[in-house]
């Protein structure tokens, strides 16, 4: 009986810790999972020109281009957003191919790198960028030493495709509800946390633009990371509608299927916050365990971690 009752405990030892590091855990075996990074060349419609083979442009208004990366799996979406005296990149993509040539060719203004977020996907070729600008927010800046800002793996999450965690060079901090000035346009800062807790979105109140990046987007929207809230995304909801108009252009960072850049709207965050209230009230189901997927309208879904493992933490209360 005393060797059966430490192999229980055993087991309950190494099933706990697995659960406590299950972030670390998934990273690893990602990581040694095949993945072909490139898909087949689809039809991308009227409205969408082949800059190269890589990258695709698909221009919004006479300032604002989509630069797609169709070919990769996830469907970036990066966006080029073009004022009087600079311009601002939000996202630089996989990095399979450099953005900033690309860039450099569509505007003569000089260009202001911006990530939505940290993720290995959104912060292209080794961040080659001449101005970057980062979210003022407390566990970030802190960290910041002289202007150098060392990610960590949970923030990056580069190894599930062999990326290097990045050190880099901060330029301009803008905290939520800045104004960025780019010359006879600006863009407002909103906090959108909930896919991590270090997410922002641009809004253009003129053209009545948003960009959303990972926030919200057509596909599946992954809460279940490792620094992924549900509470969270309920306050980044809230941010974006309380923000916006009930007009404005949702652009995100992803899609998932052609011909384009889909458009959302602010009915979809109001979807999205809906269903954020119905998971919390166990008044919607998922399907799977993990992730546990939620269904929120006809092309988005929630994945989460299991109902037990959720976390309604909000990582700075307004």
């Amino acid at each position: 009986m005393k060797r059966i009752g430490i192999v229980v405990l055993t087991i309950i030892l190494v099933a706990t810790v697995t659960v406590m590091n299950r972030h670390w855990v998934l990273l690893q075996l990602a990581s040694l999972v095949p993945i072909e990074l490139l898909i087949e060349k689809q039809d991308e419609g009227p409205n969408v020109s082949w800059h190269d083979d890589y990258y695709t442009l698909e221009w919004l208004d006479s300032r604002t281009v989509a630069i797609g990366e169709p070919l990769y799996y996830q469907q970036n979406i990066n966006y080029l957003i073009i004022g009087d005296e600079r311009a601002v990149l939000f996202d630089a993509g996989s990095g399979l191919r450099s953005i900033l040539p690309v860039a450099e060719q569509l505007t003569d203004k000089p260009i202001t790198f911006i990530p939505s977020h940290f993720h290995y996907d959104h912060l292209g070729d080794g961040l080659p960028f001449d101005h970057i600008a980062v979210a003022d927010l407390p566990h970030i800046s802190h960290r910041a030493d002289n202007g150098v800002l060392a990610l960590k793996w949970h923030e990056h999450l580069g190894a599930a495709e062999g990326y290097a965690t990045p050190t880099f060079e901060i330029d301009e901090w803008l905290k939520p509800g800045d104004e960025l000035d780019l010359g006879n346009r600006k863009l407002t800062v909103i906090y959108t946390p909930g896919h991590t807790n270090d997410s922002i979105s641009l809004f253009d109140p003129a053209a009545d633009f948003l960009f959303s990046g990972d926030f919200i987007y057509q596909g599946p929207l992954f809460a279940f990371l490792p620094n992924s809230s549900l509470g969270d995304y309920e306050q980044g909801a809230n941010h974006i509608l309380e923000g916006t108009t009930k007009e404005t252009k949702i652009y995100g960072a992803h899609r998932i299927k052609p011909p384009g850049v889909p458009v959302l709207r602010t009915s979809d965050v109001n979807d999205l916050k809906a269903g954020l209230a119905n998971i919390r009230n166990g008044t919607l189901a998922p399907s799977g365990v993990y992730p546990a997927v939620y269904p929120i309208n006809g092309w988005m879904d929630l994945w989460t971690e299991p109902g037990f493992l959720q976390n309604w933490e909000i990582t700075y209360p307004d």
